[in-house]
């Protein structure tokens, strides 16, 4: 109970008032980051926090200026349906420099911000902790160069970082579904749908290759959902003799009358070699068939 209780006020209204938090995207767009950049500022705003918006991700950390504005309540309205990111991404070669980092650590503390929450893939989150790790060196060279004061260095000595995984890919371990991947899927589905009626008509067979890096969540989906007839996977290859196993497979419904077949191809599906196994690979098998790819 007593826990419950400290749990309660730590995320009660006004329970940090006055700390500076940042929100910003970076790395490839995927789409939930408006909805995402929204919710962070209202708890933020909600918590009691000065929130900010960083754009053009690490970018607009390194340049600062109009880049870091302050966000308001009415500055998420009305963007929780859009694509994208409303406040912008960039790759940014900078922050990868240790001098880059310096002039963001620099721009958040004029600021008053130590709260990160960023939004983006592996190389964001990657860079994210990087520059957790490096805050209290970053801040001991800016007080020596002159640049902060030593009240600064002492009031904003650690750096918290909150990382939301933005991929289509769903293949960060420990998160349940990464942001994007839902959209991706429903995008895949509509895309099998639309092509069915032709592969009908036409008793055609149609091969899918679907985004996902080296993981085969999407793949998988999608495959389960349409009632897909093969899918290649990147976490199961197929047996050596793939081959002619899709084709026994592909003759044996044609035979039993069905008119049309889609195989599923994730984008990192390998064979038991190592080999990529990619739609134009799977359209060329033994004995030949009248394969479409997409």
């Amino acid at each position: 109970m007593e826990d419950e209780l400290k749990e309660s006020k730590f995320i009660g209204q006004g329970s940090h008032k006055g700390k500076g938090l940042a929100v910003f995207t970076s790395g490839g767009d995927s789409q939930g980051m408006n909805a995402a950049v929204r919710a962070c500022v209202r708890m933020g705003i909600y918590l009691g926090c000065k929130v900010f918006f960083i754009k053009e991700g690490y970018q607009g950390m390194v340049d600062g200026g109009d880049n870091i504005v302050e966000a308001n309540w009415s500055s998420v309205s009305s963007i929780i349906h859009k694509g994208g990111t409303v406040i912008g991404s960039a790759r940014c070669m900078d922050f990868k420099e240790k001098v880059g980092r310096l002039k963001a650590a620099k721009n958040l503390i004029e600021r008053g911000i130590t709260n990160l929450v960023v939004i983006g893939g592996d190389g964001s989150l990657t860079g994210a902790n990087l520059f957790r790790q490096e805050w209290s060196d970053l801040l001991d060279q800016l007080l020596k160069e002159g640049s902060i004061t030593k009240e600064q260095r002492e009031k904003y000595a650690h750096l918290h970082i909150a990382g939301l995984v933005g991929s289509i890919d769903n293949d960060f371990c420990g998160t349940d579904m990464t942001i994007g991947t839902d959209s991706a899927l429903h995008r895949i589905i509509e895309a099998i749908d639309a092509i069915v009626s032709t592969a009908y008509s036409h008793q055609r067979t149609f091969i899918m290759e679907v985004m996902g890096r080296h993981c085969g969540y999407l793949s998988v989906c999608s495959a389960l959902t349409s009632e897909a007839d093969y899918v290649f996977l990147p976490e199961s290859p197929p047996p050596v003799d793939w081959p002619k196993k899709l084709c026994d497979k592909i003759i044996e419904e044609r035979t039993a009358g069905q008119r049309l077949n889609i195989i599923i191809v994730a984008e990192g599906a390998i064979d038991r070699d190592g080999k990529p196994i990619t739609a134009v690979k799977t359209m060329n098998p033994t004995p030949p068939l009248n394969l479409v790819s997409l």
